[in-house]
């Protein structure tokens, strides 16, 4: 792999094009084609950024000789097809979250991507995150001694109508893929994969859940309270327990600007960056880190944390009885 990356983006949404923007302040990171289901969406995007090539169908994309890594950035339910395709094409992958609908399909898609030797990595921003990772460091250097509590949720006031996408079980809505995966993700990075899992939610006429609460178990006596919401407008904040201290990370946990540590008779000391904390960038930097090292995985974002995760949001959705219609004969762990 050469110094510059070559990127092709696929999909359109605000997703792909907050990426792509941040994705533009990188130093060797050249985006030379964008997908979409139609050309016109396809071409309207790429006039936006200056992409020499828009395609009306994916396999354009999965097909073109100059593109290294592909962005997926379609809703959860187009991730395993769409990643999946791309990996067949022999192309390097960063796939939004959630990385699938479920575990099983995160596994089939991880297993394709070792078995050809290909790189592919979750979108998890927050993993990226220069505070996150110095947080994480802290925790595991016994800065707060050893974890007995993690507090974190993501709630976003709404409202969204019946026909929005959030509350369409076809493409996977409802508030657990795609905000609870968030405070999931920052209890698994401290934690690991929990012992025991509780939940429950108010699930909406479609059969999406709209909020939902989640208590995980760890065997160490470590627990974490977890809550997502499409109703309401959570604080968004998330805290981390130990027996010799506490941090506490204010609103935006999940890409933050600044974290504090309290520590047992020591004064509060805090950490802050100005290093671009709400950008994507993070994240491609460490896929383009990783390709330029000829890593099919990232230290950072590591498959087998993602797939952990997927376990996770399974349980959850198993307690409290949400089904996504592809699942027919399908039960979560």
């Amino acid at each position: 792999m050469g110094q510059t990356v070559r990127w092709g983006i696929l999909a359109t949404g605000g997703i792909a094009e907050r990426f792509t923007t941040d994705l533009t302040t990188l130093d060797g990171a050249e985006v030379v084609a964008v997908a979409s289901r139609t050309e016109a969406s396809a071409r309207k995007f790429a006039d936006r950024f200056g992409i020499p090539r828009a395609y009306g169908s994916w396999d354009g994309l999965f097909a073109d000789d100059d593109v290294d890594v592909v962005y997926v950035a379609t809703p959860h339910h187009a991730h395993r097809e769409a990643a999946g395709l791309a990996l067949r094409a022999g192309k390097a992958v960063l796939c939004e979250k959630a990385l699938t609908l479920n575990a099983r399909e995160a596994e089939e898609l991880v297993a394709l991507a070792r078995d050809r030797g290909l790189f592919l990595m979750e979108a998890m921003w927050t993993y990226c995150s220069p505070l996150v990772r110095r947080l994480a460091e802290l925790v595991r250097d016994g800065a707060i001694g050893e974890v007995r509590c993690v507090q974190a949720d993501f709630g976003i006031a709404g409202p969204f109508d019946p026909g929005h996408r959030l509350r369409d079980p076809a493409v996977g809505g409802g508030a657990l893929l795609d905000l609870g995966v968030y405070p999931v993700s920052f209890a698994q990075l401290l934690l690991g994969e929990p012992d025991t899992v509780h939940a429950h939610a108010m699930i909406s006429p479609e059969g999406v859940d709209l909020n939902t609460g989640m208590l995980l178990g760890w065997a160490s006596g470590a627990s974490a309270l977890l809550s997502c919401s499409l109703e309401a407008d959570t604080p968004m904040t998330a805290s981390v327990t130990g027996t010799l201290g506490r941090i506490d990370v204010p609103r935006g946990f999940f890409a933050p600007e600044r974290f504090t540590l309290h520590r047992h008779d020591h004064e509060p000391e805090e950490f802050v960056t100005t290093d671009a904390p709400h950008s994507l960038r993070h994240e491609a930097a460490e896929v383009m880190r990783c390709l330029r090292a000829g890593l099919t995985e990232s230290p950072l974002v590591p498959l087998d944390g993602s797939l952990a995760v997927m376990r996770t949001l399974d349980a959850v959705r198993k307690r409290v009885g949400v089904r996504y219609p592809q699942e027919t004969g399908l039960t979560p762990a």
